[in-house]
C-alpha cells in the first residue's frame, strides 16, 4: 500500500518521464562524462546539456544525432549560431561523421545530419525531421520574439529534442522556462507561476500582436520553492562545469591561468555640465559616459593589442568597432550591418588565423566559436554577466594552453557597471552550484527509501 501511495504521489510532481531509447552507437573518441550525458540524454528524449565551455558539447551533439538517425532513418537537424555551423562541419569530419550543410533548405540524399543557422530556419519543414538540436540554446532568448517562437513552434512536435549551451544567465528564470518550453516541459508562463510570485503579488498585463506579454514583474521564488524548481530542473536538465560534478576525473580538463586586468579611463569632460564626474547611476547617464570616453578607452585597446599576436576586441557600440578599427593595423570588425555570409566569412577568417585582430560584439560572435589560438582580449564591461562570461570563454576553454589576459577597460564612472557585473558573476555561481548539488541528490537518490524504520510516538497517544 505504501509503495502504491508513493507512486501515486510521484506522479503529482513536475518531474519529466523518459521518452527516449537505449544508446545503440557509442565511439571510443568521447571521454567517461560524455559518454553519461549521451546516454542520459538519448534516455531522456527531449532533454538540456548546461556543460560549461571547452567540454565537448559538439562530439556529444553529433553522437546524439546519429544515434537518432540509427533509430528512426531520419534525419536530424542541428541549430547553430552564425559561423558555429562551418565549426561543427569540421567536427564531424573530424570524428568521421557524415553531415550536410544547408543554407537554403536543401536536403542532402546522403547525410542526415544536416547543420544550419538559426536565421535561415524559416525554409526548413520540421516534418523532414525526427530530431532537432540547439546549439547554444542560450542564444534563442537573444533573438526577437517572432524568431524565438518560430524555434520554439519549429522543436514543439519532433519528438527528440536537444538544447545545449555553457550556462543559463543567472537568475534568468526566462531562459530555463523558454528551454522548459521549447522542451515540451512546462510553458514558460506556467513555470513562473507555479515556482514564482511576483514582489507584489500581482501581475500587470500589456500586449501586442502575437499574443499577451507581462511588463514591470519581478520574480522571486514562493516560499519553500526554490529547492523544488531545481529539482524540476534537474529532471530534464544536466549542468556541468567539470567531469567532477558529475563523479568523473578532471585530470583531461584542467584550465590554464586566467587573468583579469582592470583599466580605469577618466572623463575630462564631466557630464552635464557638471564640475565633477560623479558615478553614472541610470542608463542613461552611463550610456553618455560610454561615448565622453570613447576615444580614450580605445586608444588605450590599441596600445593594448600592439602585438604580433591574435587578439580579440569585443565592444558593444558601433562608434566603438569604427573607432578600433581605425586605430588598429590589420583588424576588421563584424558588426550588424554585414550580410551573413560577410560576417561568416571574416569570423572563419580569425578562426583559421587568417586574420590576426577581430573586433566585435559578444551577441554577434559571443556563443559557440572555439579561439583557443587566442590568449589575448579586450573588454567593455556591461550589465551583462553572461556577454562577459560567453566572451571570455571562446579563448579562456578547456584546450587552451596559454595563461589568457582579459583587459576590462571603463571608464571612472562606471562603478556601478562593474559592481553589477560582479554581483551577477556570483549569482551565476550560485546558481550553477544549485544546479550540480540537485543533480547530485538526485544520482544518489537511485537507492530506494526503505520504509522498515519503527515510528517513535509520544506516549501519550
Amino acid at each position: 500500500m505504501m509503495k502504491d501511495y508513493y507512486d501515486f504521489i510521484s506522479k503529482k510532481s513536475q518531474k519529466t518521464t523518459l521518452n527516449g531509447f537505449k544508446t545503440l552507437w557509442m565511439p571510443v573518441f568521447l571521454y567517461d562524462f560524455q559518454k553519461y550525458l549521451v546516454d542520459w540524454a538519448l534516455l531522456k528524449g527531449r532533454s538540456a546539456i548546461f556543460a560549461d565551455c571547452g567540454l565537448g558539447k559538439t562530439p556529444m551533439q553529433l553522437v546524439w544525432a546519429q544515434n537518432i538517425v540509427m533509430k528512426t532513418n531520419k534525419r536530424v537537424l542541428i541549430l547553430t549560431p552564425l559561423a558555429v555551423g562551418a565549426q561543427t562541419e569540421r567536427e564531424a569530419q573530424k570524428f568521421g561523421i557524415d553531415v550536410f550543410r544547408s543554407k537554403d533548405g536543401k536536403l542532402s540524399g546522403k547525410a542526415s545530419i544536416i547543420i544550419t543557422n538559426y536565421e535561415r530556419l524559416h525554409y526548413f519543414n520540421p516534418e523532414d525531421f525526427q530530431g532537432v538540436i540547439c546549439d547554444e540554446s542560450s542564444a534563442i532568448k537573444n533573438m526577437n520574439g517572432s524568431n524565438r517562437c518560430s524555434v520554439t513552434e519549429f522543436m514543439r512536435t519532433r519528438p527528440y529534442r536537444l538544447l545545449c549551451t555553457a550556462t543559463a544567465s543567472p537568475n534568468d528564470y526566462i531562459e530555463l522556462g523558454t528551454s522548459s518550453e521549447a522542451l515540451g516541459e512546462l510553458g514558460n508562463m506556467d513555470m513562473l507561476q507555479m515556482f514564482f510570485k511576483t514582489e507584489d503579488n500581482t501581475m500587470h498585463p500589456g500586449s501586442r500582436r502575437d499574443g499577451p506579454i507581462w511588463i514591470g514583474q519581478k520574480w522571486r521564488f514562493k516560499a519553500h520553492a526554490e529547492k523544488k524548481f531545481w529539482q524540476w530542473v534537474v529532471s530534464w536538465a544536466r549542468a556541468v562545469r567539470k567531469p567532477s560534478d558529475l563523479g568523473f576525473s578532471d585530470a583531461a580538463f584542467q584550465l590554464p591561468k586566467l587573468i583579469e586586468r582592470e583599466h580605469i579611463v577618466a572623463s575630462d569632460t564631466p557630464r552635464n555640465g557638471m564640475l565633477f564626474n560623479f558615478p553614472a547611476e541610470t542608463l542613461a547617464e552611463q550610456k553618455k559616459e560610454r561615448k565622453l570616453t570613447t576615444n580614450k578607452r580605445c586608444e588605450l585597446v590599441a596600445q593594448l593589442v600592439d602585438t604580433t599576436e591574435p587578439a580579440l576586441m569585443w565592444c558593444h557600440y558601433n562608434d566603438e568597432a569604427d573607432a578600433l578599427e581605425h586605430m588598429v593595423k590589420g583588424s576588421r570588425q563584424v558588426n550588424g550591418s554585414q550580410e551573413d555570409d560577410e560576417k561568416e566569412e571574416i569570423l572563419n577568417a580569425f578562426s583559421s588565423g587568417q586574420l590576426q585582430k577581430l573586433i566585435t560584439k559578444p551577441r554577434i560572435g559571443g556563443f559557440g566559436l572555439n579561439w583557443q589560438h587566442c590568449n589575448r582580449m579586450t573588454f567593455f564591461p556591461s550589465h551583462s554577466f553572461e556577454q562577459y562570461y560567453q566572451g571570455t570563454r571562446r579563448c579562456w576553454r578547456f584546450g587552451q594552453k596559454r595563461t589568457v589576459f582579459v583587459d576590462i577597460i571603463s571608464s571612472s564612472g562606471e562603478s556601478i557597471v562593474m559592481k553589477n557585473l560582479q554581483r551577477k558573476a556570483k549569482a551565476a555561481d550560485n546558481m550553477f552550484s544549485s544546479l550540480v548539488a540537485e543533480m547530485t541528490s538526485e544520482l544518489k537518490l537511485k537507492c530506494k527509501t526503505n520504509f522498515d524504520k519503527k515510528l517513535e510516538v509520544p506516549q501519550w497517544i
